[in-house]
């Protein structure tokens, strides 16, 4: 093998070196920022990706037919056209070193953009949290709220109940307090002093009182 075949051998080597270290270097990326954008929208990148990789290979295939074109017809060329054909070769290199290097920034850039893009989805994932825990929050204020309300309702209505009950059993106990005096009403202060002497109770005060000791007498 000529110097000059070795020269575009290692060059392309070189270049399909570089294309397999970009497609490596993708994988990784796309595995560490899986987890991050999973459920959530993405930016495709692969077809530009696969279009920029595609021109390199076919960068480096028209390389090697060149070099192998080349390296045929190097054995019948003179020292002088030997000699640029060697800086020729040197230009090829070059060049297909410059590919490599494009395709590692390319796939550089593309990674810092997926890096941004899982920066980007977990920031909203945590602001959407954040919302969540705030809008539970939030709901669980006015659920209290809600069930202060209730249960100062629920009082009200309480103490209402209770109101009535008293107001009720005092009506009660007036209407059974007249119906005692009832009995004695229409009697003369003689007669109430008689019935009160029998029972041997104080006969002393007017017709009102004497009815009400008598009442009293007859609740106990």
């Amino acid at each position: 093998m000529t110097s000059m075949t070795r020269q575009y051998s290692a060059a392309a080597s070189r270049a399909r070196n570089a294309v397999d270290k970009t497609a490596d270097i993708w994988t990784q990326s796309t595995q560490t920022v899986t987890g991050r954008l999973a459920g959530l929208p993405r930016v495709d990148l692969v077809p530009a990706v696969e279009r920029y990789f595609n021109l390199v290979q076919r960068t480096v295939d028209i390389n090697r037919q060149l070099a192998v074109r080349w390296a045929e017809a190097a054995g019948t060329l003179s020292g002088v056209v030997r000699e640029k054909a060697g800086s020729a070769g040197d230009v090829m290199q070059d060049k297909a070193e410059a590919a490599g290097n494009a395709a590692r920034n390319q796939a550089k850039q593309a990674e810092q953009a997926a890096r941004e893009q899982a920066s980007r989805a977990e920031q909203a994932e945590k602001e959407l949290a954040r919302r969540s825990r705030q809008a539970e929050r939030e709901q669980a204020e006015k659920a209290e709220q809600a069930a202060h309300k209730q249960a100062a309702k629920a009082g009200r209505a309480e103490d209402e109940l209770a109101r009535q009950a008293r107001q009720a059993e005092r009506e009660h106990a007036r209407q059974a307090h007249k119906r005692a005096r009832g009995r004695y009403e229409g009697l003369t202060k003689a007669e109430l002093s008689d019935l009160l002497a029998q029972r041997k109770l104080p006969k002393t005060g007017n017709i009102d009182e004497l009815i009400e000791r008598l009442v009293q007498a007859d609740s106990r």
